[in-house]
């Protein structure tokens, strides 16, 4: 039996001593709109002189604006850089930290990011939400539809705007932006809109050449021969602002938690998790606000940028994103010169990857030629030194591969997270569903999928986005995959699950993936394409249900329910057919029919 006792704010046990900090003692006062910068700052600095301190928000709403926020130079990983971030709660240097917001509510103003936890040990963010008191992404009713222009209903209060030089400008506080892309929403049913997704709701042609006009207050006219036109009664979601900051923001961190969080908005990636060792997300939900429809996060709802340890994600919810609810994945660099037979000069790649430490002594590296991916050895750092925010030398403990020349790539096998996503909604959200690259130990169980693209993307590369990690043991089990996938086209959306990896000169002799199991899933199929896997050594596809659904018309180009090309060890057994599912055929390219073994009793064909 635990013993514990009680000593004024002081709760100890034989388990672990907590100090309980509350900010109103450090001046905030819920539901005032006053700035809550300074008194949590304050109560933050207060935490450190305590062990194992526990601060405490009284419930309420809490306001936090930029004034008093701390400024810090970050490089964030698929971020827009628009240096100094402003942290409105800033935790720095903690070993241990809880954060419980006792289901309060925590509102923000103009462009700041809400939670930085940098270069911190053991720390707990829990029970509340994140949202902003005038959102940085809009959405509007389709009222009216014309050959010549779209009539939109825009609540004016929670997404104020104006009409400048004829164009549709949001404004805000301390910013305004135009209007530049837009996604569709089905008005009922809350998933984007069929046929959509990045072939444009809207069409092309149209950003320059459109002209708005005010019709009244909260209604107004886009003058344009849209080449695509939204259904009357649908949501149009309308971006304006640039993805430049993260709503949670992990750095050099260890032992991260977030439990009982509802991110209702911010103007990036919701988590976004760098160089962080061991992070948990437990019932963390990117949703709309309930005042809203479809408006969450203004970009991926958890980003995992070169983790390393264990990455659970478990029981949360994901809608109404404007890119996929998960990507977890590692940074792949390019290299530009070879000063010694030790040492290399790399360059970071995508724009949105740079100023990053990648690499500290001991780091285990990976050898790529890049235009068949294939890894031709590994090496140790002894040091990193960085030239400048795009470009950095690497020393080895030991000479490189002498086949590596300029142009080939480097990855970073230490920061290389396992993962479990279990027991999680992934609704409709503008791309796909779960993004998987890393060489660790993959499980992900118990979901529900209902993207409008692929609902699991295996990629990897080191020739386009640059985020590396081909897989090594991924297990795929008891999920559900709704018809609502793949009803749109995204970027390697080529079937429900696609293993996709960018390899410009495939060799089918040299697989990039390895040890993928997908099994005793259900998949409601409207169209053909169930299962694309390009490139994989020991592929098992087994005990899974195909169910047909006729909730949508097939559009994809692909008309094969399994396609393979260039893979190895492939077995496709034990699964079950109900109703007329499309196909019903496995189609190989470049592979030997050898290397595929299929159970015939399933009904499935080989072609």
């Amino acid at each position: 039996m635990k013993k514990l006792w009680i000593i004024g704010l002081l709760v100890v046990s034989s388990v672990q001593a907590q100090t309980t900090i509350s900010v109103a003692d450090f001046g905030a006062v819920p539901d005032s709109r006053a700035n809550a910068v300074p008194a949590v700052k304050a109560a933050i600095e207060a935490c450190r002189t305590v062990e194992n301190p526990v601060l405490t928000f009284p419930k309420g709403r809490y306001d936090f604006w930029p004034q008093h926020c701390v400024e810090k130079e970050y490089f964030e990983s698929n971020t827009t850089d628009n240096n100094p971030k402003r942290c409105a709660i800033f935790i720095e240097g903690f070993k241990a930290l809880v954060m419980d917001g006792q289901g309060s509510s925590f509102v923000f103003h103009d462009r700041i990011q809400p939670f930085t936890v940098d270069r911190s040990e053991n720390v707990e963010i829990r029970n509340c939400s994140i949202d902003w008191d005038i959102p940085l992404t809009a959405e509007g009713v389709v009222d009216n539809v014309d050959e010549a222009y779209i009539d939109l209903a825009i609540n004016d209060r929670q997404f104020p705007y104006i009409i400048e030089n004829e164009k549709l400008v949001f404004v805000g506080e301390g910013w305004k932006s135009a209007w530049r892309s837009a996604m569709e929403f089905d008005g009922n049913s809350l998933q984007v809109a069929r046929d959509t997704g990045d072939r444009g709701c809207l069409g092309g042609g149209w950003r320059a050449d459109y002209r708005a006009e005010s019709l009244s207050p909260g209604h107004v006219r886009l003058h344009f021969d849209f080449k695509r036109k939204p259904a009357m009664g649908n949501v149009l979601v309308l971006r304006h602002s640039a993805r430049d900051h993260a709503g949670l923001f992990f750095f050099h961190s260890k032992n991260v938690t977030v439990e009982n969080v509802n991110l209702y908005h911010c103007a990036g990636l919701g988590v976004l998790a760098q160089f962080t060792e061991n992070v948990t997300l437990r019932n963390y939900n990117t949703v709309p606000n309930p005042t809203r429809q479809v408006v969450s996060g203004h970009d991926d709802g958890a980003q995992i940028s070169n983790c390393c340890g264990h990455i659970l994600i478990e029981d949360c919810t994901f809608h109404g994103l404007m890119d996929d609810p998960i990507n977890v994945h590692g940074t792949s660099v390019c290299i530009i010169g070879k000063p010694a037979g030790n040492r290399l000069t790399c360059q970071f790649m995508h724009g949105q990857a740079t100023g990053m430490i990648w690499g500290r002594k001991g780091d285990r590296i990976g050898f790529i030629e890049n235009a068949s991916m294939v890894t031709v050895g590994e090496g140790f750092l002894t040091a990193f030194q960085a030239v400048n925010r795009d470009t950095f030398n690497l020393t080895f403990e030991k000479t490189v591969p002498e086949e590596l020349e300029v142009g080939d790539a480097l990855e970073n096998l230490t920061w290389s997270p396992d993962l479990t996503v279990r027991g999680c909604h992934f609704m409709s959200n503008r791309a796909r569903g779960l993004l998987v690259s890393t060489p660790g130990k993959v499980v992900i169980e118990n979901n529900r999928f209902e993207s409008s693209g692929a609902a699991i993307l295996i990629a990897g590369d080191a020739n386009y986005w640059y985020e590396s990690g081909a897989v090594r043991d991924v297990t795929i089990r008891n999920n559900v995959f709704t018809a609502a996938c793949m009803t749109s086209m995204y970027q390697f959306c080529e079937g429900v699950i696609s293993i996709y990896p960018i390899i410009p000169e495939l060799n089918p002799n040299l697989p990039f993936h390895r040890n993928i199991r997908i099994e005793k899933n259900i998949f409601h199929l409207f169209d053909f394409p169930m299962l694309y896997a390009k490139s994989v050594d020991g592929l098992s596809f087994s005990e899974n249900r195909m169910v047909r659904s006729h909730d949508f018309e097939p559009f994809h180009t692909r008309k094969a329910t399994v396609t393979l090309e260039a893979c190895k060890d492939v077995r496709i057994e034990k699964n079950r057919f109900e109703g007329d599912v499309l196909g019903r055929n496995v189609v190989l390219e470049k592979m030997d029919r050898r290397e595929l073994r299929l159970d015939m009793a399933q009904g499935l064909r080989v072609e």
